[in-house]
């Protein structure tokens, strides 16, 4: 039994070498995000508007979306520590992608308002299920190609799947007359594909802790106590400048509300976010490997940047305010994943993505109150709050660098 998915080997002699480099590991995986992006961004990109036609309220649709995304993170503080204590990498991995890849095709086909929304919280919850294990299968071949690159390169092709996705809905609605269950029945071919990979994957490489402990080949403790100080340093970090981040609705909201935008375009804009995503991605995670913890600076400098772009009465300026949030994504959701992994060894590194992940829901949550609350009240004030909060935590990442010298 593999340390993936049962207690570790005895010691160096039991290893069992990895039968796959780490870099095609890694692209293996990013195939695997690829694809069930491809699956649920497309079926997010049209919830709203498939609730309301079950005869959903604009208040249901903002409490079903609100709970499925308060799942996808708040449950990973149970699916982190479950996954370090039962070594259930690959099981809770798959299981988690194919509750995923089974709820979506069936929202299209429900026609009742109650299932519909089971559905769209089950689809959020498979997320927090896989997401630590996964993170930890991966930042095990990541300490053979560098964390950041690592990290990046797959965040770059899960964004392909998040550009697809909507747009092969968005072209089945139009083929079909607004017709969902065609639109959303289509992406179970790519689900398909999500679970052959993933299996494949599982039996080629059992063991990706093999990558890591080629490199440091000392034997590792299952657990290793509390979680580093470091790590809750890093975290204090993420939280406040994930507390100043303006999110993509408060920025359509302003486009479509002051007339700069037409809401036909908003979806476009999106897409050129997440392009912008990958590139800003792959930039930062090479960046990391060679310069370390210091290319996160540009996230607080993204991210104070954004509000006073965006909130502009001026297209162009509006347009790239909402194309350097794309960029503070890229690195939200590549590099800082890359860091934790440097932070926390390998027995409680799912219980750390799972605790990270809780970290950046909640500050999320009173990020997006706080931004939505200053924006009606005055713009001006909203952006040099978010300022404010910015400088903050580049003062608790340089307190994270002196920790770590």
């Amino acid at each position: 039994m593999s340390d993936a998915d049962g207690p570790p080997p005895a010691g160096p002699g039991a290893e069992r070498p990895a039968r796959m480099s780490p870099w095609r590991f890694v692209v293996a995986f990013g195939t695997v995000s690829l694809l069930a992006d491809f699956v649920y961004e497309g079926a997010r990109a049209v919830t709203g508007p498939l609730l309301a036609s079950l005869g959903a309220s604009a208040l249901v649709v903002g409490v079903v979306t609100g709970a499925g995304e308060a799942a996808a993170l708040g449950l990973r503080l149970v699916s982190g520590p479950m996954a370090d204590r039962t070594r259930r990498f690959w099981g809770l991995t798959i299981a988690g992608y194919a509750l995923t890849v089974a709820s979506v095709p069936f929202l299209g086909v429900v026609g009742v308002l109650w299932a519909a929304c089971a559905l769209v919280i089950a689809e959020r919850v498979g997320k927090a299920v896989r997401s630590p294990a996964k993170d930890t299968l991966l930042s095990h071949a990541t300490a053979a190609t560098g964390r950041g690159r690592g990290f990046a390169v797959h965040e770059a092709m899960d964004q392909v799947g998040a550009l697809i996705g909507p747009l092969t809905v968005a072209g089945m609605l139009a083929l079909t007359g607004g017709d969902y269950g065609p639109a959303l029945g289509v992406l179970a071919l790519p689900g398909v594909a999500v679970l052959a990979v993933l299996v494949w994957l599982r039996a080629r490489v059992p063991d990706p802790a093999a990558y890591e402990r080629e490199l440091t080949p000392q034997p590792q403790p299952r657990t290793a106590g509390r979680l580093p100080t470091a790590f809750w340093t890093y975290a204090a970090f993420t939280a406040t400048t994930t507390a100043g981040f303006t999110t993509f609705g408060i920025l359509a909201y302003h486009l479509v509300q002051r007339g700069l935008l037409a809401t036909a375009w908003v979806p476009v804009l999106y897409a050129a976010a997440m392009v912008v995503d990958a590139c800003a991605a792959l930039v930062t995670g090479w960046a990391y490997d060679r310069v370390g913890a210091r290319v996160l600076v540009a996230l607080p400098l993204l991210s104070a940047a954004v509000p006073a772009l965006a909130f502009t009465d001026t297209v162009g300026w509006a347009v790239a305010g909402s194309l350097v949030w794309g960029a503070a994504m890229g690195i939200q959701e590549s590099t800082l994943r890359a860091t934790v992994a440097d932070l926390v060894p390998a027995g409680r590194r799912a219980t750390a993505y799972g605790v990270f992940a809780g970290t950046v829901g909640a500050a999320s949550l009173a990020g997006g109150a706080l931004t939505g609350a200053l924006y009606t009240y005055s713009i001006p004030v909203l952006i040099w709050v978010i300022a404010a909060i910015q400088v903050s935590a580049l003062g608790v990442l340089a307190a994270l660098r002196t920790r770590a010298r």
